[in-house]
């Protein structure tokens, strides 16, 4: 390479048995696409500097979505070959990547997370780690790391820490492995957990050390410690359990640790127990049927005008897409992207609605060649900007201190307008509508299936947001902080004030409402919208209902859940398995 290379400088201090390579703070950056800069020989050195951890559009680029690239160079010195090689290579952990990414080291792919587009997959919240195999290394030398990301939306970029190169080392052959009778980690029945575990030791040294159990609640408050004294022979395993007293209804975050000799190894993972029996009561004002009540008559007395272009780019043979237009409450403009076989006759639809600051795209609605796909983008989403964009963050506290203005009120009643839309189309089957969304379109999701509740026949909310807000506040970090400084910085209003409002749009006032049969999929590791908020709606739905935990996932849930969603959903609309 041309520029100059920083000389990195082994840690000689080993932490958890690892002994960890400093990288440079900036990286080089670029936007756009090519498979050439995987290369390790490709020239650099007239891109941007930033700094991994940082969203890319808090660096410059502000509404970015698209393709970029990262790449560092590292020289890792030949002294820790040895370590190396004994043990099993480097890894590197790149923290959390929005949302799919391809890493390559010395131009060789080393792991990868998501798909990109056409068949785009979002893994934009869970973890990246790689292992370096020792044949990659080029050792005293320069080596390249790059690393290839898409974004379809928002934020995007490396955005979390740790962002580290180590080399693995004894810790690394101690493995905890808890064990589990349900597969989704949840446990039902006796309030005392039996948690089983396997500890082994796959190296040659024999260890005398302790196992410790911490439990901390979803509300982060310690609920039980316990530590007992192991030895682990050389290349063996051992079996046996820890017993968890009187837990309650709700999700806990557990850790396994093992400490001895100078090493430690942990293993961290989410565990629900009868999260059917999760209390958290509606709260609604007492104005509450009216408030909602008006809400649907102002809109009724907006002229919907509704258009359809169709968008011979986009059309094929099998199916014709159109940009759709009209108008809703407040006589805001709102948009979305209708999908529809080219084969005559009536069809059952499923509507997508958007998570927040997402934008849905025709490719996310076909749903297959018998089904019409609707993708509406409510305001301030996507296309749907033009008479409404408070933009992102803003957008959850606009005209906050005005129930009758609020963004959500607009938002619910964007949802009625796009199944009004349906019901005026010839080529639907109005007694077979569905919704689905995630996150904030699983928000949605509750409201339309409540508030629409006689034409919506099938629901599936993801990961749903927009729920339990005094609880959730207290549970993740995003957005209780921007409401924080909204209150306690601007002193725009009190939080007595804040959370009244919020109870109008609060998704677990509405869910008795909703008749529907309601499929909900839970991410059990999910920091943005956690199991604790979705299971505070679910549990007031009073209609047929199921749901689904994935224990490894977070805010993003894996295809299975997609393969699941449309079964369900086929199921309900008495449509033929494909």
């Amino acid at each position: 390479m041309k520029r100059l290379i920083t000389t990195l400088v082994l840690l000689f201090v080993l932490l958890n048995g690892i002994s960890q390579i400093v990288l440079p703070t900036k990286w080089q950056f670029t936007t756009g696409d090519n498979l050439d800069w995987a290369s390790h020989s490709f020239d650099d050195s007239q891109w941007r500097e930033v700094v991994p951890g940082t969203v890319w559009e808090q660096q410059g680029l502000p509404g970015y979505d698209g393709y970029a690239w990262y790449r560092v160079s590292v020289i890792i010195p030949s002294k820790v070959k040895k370590d190396a090689l004994e043990y099993g290579g480097l890894t590197l952990d790149l923290g959390k990547i929005d949302d799919a990414d391809y890493t390559y080291f010395n131009g060789e792919l080393i792991g990868k997370m998501g798909e990109f587009p056409p068949n785009y997959i979002c893994k934009y919240d869970e973890p990246r780690k790689y292992t370096i195999p020792v044949s990659l290394v080029k050792w005293d030398q320069t080596n390249s790391i790059a690393v290839r990301v898409f974004d379809n939306g928002g934020n995007g970029g490396i955005y979390s820490e740790p962002i580290q190169l180590s080399v693995l080392g004894l810790a690394d052959k101690i493995v905890i492995e808890p064990l589990f009778e349900s597969p989704d980690r949840v446990f039902k029945g006796s309030n005392s957990i039996k948690l089983k575990y396997n500890l082994s030791n796959n190296s040659k040294k024999a260890f005398s050390g302790k196992l410790e159990l911490k439990v901390v609640s979803d509300f982060k408050e310690d609920i039980f410690f316990l530590e007992r004294e192991v030895a682990l022979k050389s290349n063996k395993k051992t079996s046996s359990n820890f017993l968890i007293p009187n837990v309650a209804p709700g999700f806990y975050r557990v850790s396994l640790t093992f400490v001895a000799d100078g090493i430690t190894k942990s293993e961290t993972f989410t565990i629900g127990y009868e999260p059917e029996k999760i209390v958290s009561l509606p709260n609604p004002q007492i104005d509450f049927e009216n408030y909602w009540s008006r809400a649907k008559k102002e809109l009724a007395a907006v002229d919907p005008q509704y258009k359809l272009t169709r968008i011979d780019s986009l059309c094929t043979s099998k199916r014709n897409i159109f940009l759709v237009e009209m108008r809703s409450l407040g006589n805001i403009l709102i948009r979305g992207w209708y999908s529809v076989p080219t084969a005559p006759g009536k069809y059952p639809v499923v509507m997508q609605v958007p998570g927040y600051s997402s934008t849905i795209n025709p490719h996310y609605i076909d749903y297959g060649d018998d089904l019409i796909g609707f993708g509406l983008n409510i305001r301030g989403h996507g296309n749907s900007k033009d008479s409404f964009n408070p933009g992102f963050p803003g957008y959850l506290q606009h005209f906050l201190n005005d129930r009758e203005l609020y963004a959500y009120r607009g938002a619910y009643m964007d949802c009625v307008r796009g199944i009004d839309f349906l019901f005026t189309r010839p080529e639907v089957d109005t007694a077979r509508v569905a919704v689905e969304g995630a996150s904030q379109g699983g928000a949605l999701t509750f409201a339309a299936a409540a508030l629409d509740n006689k034409r919506v026949k099938v629901c599936v909310p993801q990961v749903p947001f927009l729920s339990d807000f005094e609880d959730y506040f207290k549970v993740a970090g995003w957005p209780g902080n921007e409401f924080m400084n909204y209150v306690e910085v601007e002193h725009q209003q009190t939080w007595e004030e804040v959370y009244k409002t919020l109870s109008y749009i609060d998704i677990k006032n509405l869910a008795s409402w909703i008749k529907a049969p309601l499929l909900m999929g839970v991410g059990l590791v999910d920091d943005v919208c956690p199991p604790h908020i979705n299971f505070a709606a679910y549990n007031q739905v009073t209609s047929q209902k199921a749901y689904i935990v994935y224990p490894t996932s977070g805010h993003s849930l894996p295809q299975d859940f997609h393969n699941q969603k449309m079964k369900w959903i086929r199921d309900k609309l008495g449509v033929n398995q494909q």
